[in-house]
């Protein structure tokens, strides 16, 4: 047996502060419950306890996530998504979460963040080059793929000449 095994009530305990301190989904607290030393009948029951109480709350948790990486790390929509999908947060929270990313805000940040890669990218002399290199960060920035064409069409029709 491991030494660092909990009673199922100690489990609860030290998960409340886990939980306090900032948002987590299911995927998260299930694995530190298991850390712990707890099977899976105790896993269930903690995870209950800490729903019941307010603890843990995935579109809570959802939303956060969205909001933070949107507004810090500059993530598209994409990337949000399949990076709560990975934590296994269900559908319904993730669309939850996508709604509070307001759409004008959306396309200001894609915005700033396409022009700015583009003047980055203003020495390389082949268009085809630049618009790939464009289009490779933005998308793994995690923003739509049609969203990026439209934008590298409106600077072909803004400056022809390349």
């Amino acid at each position: 047996m491991q030494t660092n095994t909990l009673t199922p009530q100690q489990a609860f305990e030290k998960l409340k502060k886990y939980c306090s301190y900032q948002e987590r989904c299911h995927q998260d607290v299930s694995a530190k419950i298991y850390s712990y030393g707890c099977n899976r009948a105790d896993a269930t029951e903690i995870i209950s306890r800490l729903i019941e109480e307010n603890y843990l709350n995935e579109e809570r948790y959802a939303i956060q996530f969205a909001g933070g990486k949107f507004r810090i790390k500059k993530w598209g929509i994409a990337k949000i998504k399949f990076e709560l999908k990975k934590k296994q947060v269900s559908d319904y929270c993730i669309k939850m979460a996508l709604k509070e990313i307001e759409t004008e805000e959306y396309a200001v940040t894609f915005k700033n963040l396409a022009e700015k890669k583009l003047q980055l990218l203003q020495k390389e002399p082949n268009i085809f080059i630049r618009n790939k290199k464009l289009q490779t960060y933005l998308l793994n920035k995690g923003f739509e793929n049609t969203r990026i064409m439209d934008f590298i069409r409106e600077q072909k029709i803004k400056n022809p000449g390349g």
